[in-house]
């Protein structure tokens, strides 16, 4: 388990009741936010206390990994500068009858503040600039005395969980697609192929498989057991990206999974990456042998370029401890 401190001023009402977090993937400037890219490193079973208003509120576990997601509707005006796509994570909240004041122990809990990405000041006030950021197992010890018993069956409960399917990524998917069929500037047969490219089948997989061969993992040739699996992922990328054949790699289903949701990803030299929140057992089964580094083999200057974009939007992160 790891632990989590939220701060959701702006937000606090609409994530409590919803059971989630949402944050943009970056700044309004572009920059990006260590406080928005800790969402790619939570996992289900994490504990993360919820701060607004001075107050520590509510105590969530989390139910999922991370995924893309659009800007939930109901934020309304607030946040009306992020962009409309960001990182949402499922979480089940339990709000607190004791609402413990974090300024009112700083004493005990000064000294155990994390030198980086702290979420409170020494003087005990929170900090706007922090979405979401790792409190210490020490601090978040701490905060579960300071709160008492009303914690310990949440805590126990965290031991668990078993991670929930993110499942408004394919329905963001299909309003995507219901767009583009729509689109009567584009004609019939490319609107068709983007259509089908969405399933790594049609006309993009024809391009792709003039550059691939077989399953970059598994080894498997046959291209009725393969798809052709974006790099930088459907949703995300232009109509001309969604059948360049170098935006793509000929996976298994299961392989392709991974990949999309960010489970896996490759270096430029072939270097299998696998993600520190992956369930290495799970990835044992699906074909993937966990105990040695993989290489996938060489690939195009294209394909670096997407999966470059693969690596900094989609996999899910490397934790910095």
């Amino acid at each position: 388990m790891r632990y989590w401190w939220v701060n959701q001023n702006q937000t606090f009402r609409h994530e409590i009741a919803g059971g989630y977090l949402w944050s943009p993937k970056r700044n309004a400037n572009g920059a990006r936010n260590p406080f928005y890219e800790s969402m790619r490193e939570v996992s289900p079973g994490d504990l993360i206390f919820s701060f607004m208003d001075t107050r520590i509120l509510a105590v969530g576990i989390a139910q999922s990994y991370c995924w893309e997601s659009p800007k939930p509707l109901e934020f309304g005006k607030s946040g009306e500068n992020w962009e409309g796509i960001g990182w949402r994570v499922k979480v089940h909240f339990t709000e607190l009858a004791k609402k413990v004041r974090p300024k009112d122990h700083i004493d005990i809990l000064r000294p155990l503040l994390p030198g980086k990405y702290s979420p409170l000041q020494p003087n005990g006030n929170g900090l706007q600039s922090v979405y979401l950021t790792e409190v210490p197992t020490t601090l978040a010890e701490v905060l579960i005395g300071l709160i008492g018993q009303e914690v310990a069956p949440i805590a126990m409960s965290a031991a668990q969980v078993k991670p929930v399917s993110t499942d408004d990524l394919d329905s963001w998917e299909r309003k995507i697609e219901q767009g583009v069929a729509a689109d009567s500037s584009i004609s019939e047969t490319e609107r068709l192929a983007i259509i089908r490219a969405r399933k790594g089948q049609g006309l993009f997989k024809e391009r792709v498989a003039k550059i691939e061969s077989k399953c970059r993992i598994t080894g498997v040739e046959n291209p009725v057991h393969l798809v052709a699996s974006h790099c930088k992922p459907w949703r995300d990328a232009t109509n001309e990206e969604r059948l360049n054949g170098e935006n793509g790699l000929l996976l298994t289903p299961s392989i392709d999974h991974l990949f999309d949701r960010g489970f896996i990803g490759f270096e430029n030299n072939g270097g299998l990456i696998i993600s520190p929140v992956a369930h290495r057992p799970s990835l044992q089964r699906m074909g993937i042998d966990t105990t040695t580094a993989i290489n996938a083999g060489v690939f195009t200057h294209g394909q670096k370029q997407f999966l470059d974009f693969h690596r900094e939007a989609v996999l899910l992160k490397s934790s910095r401890r």
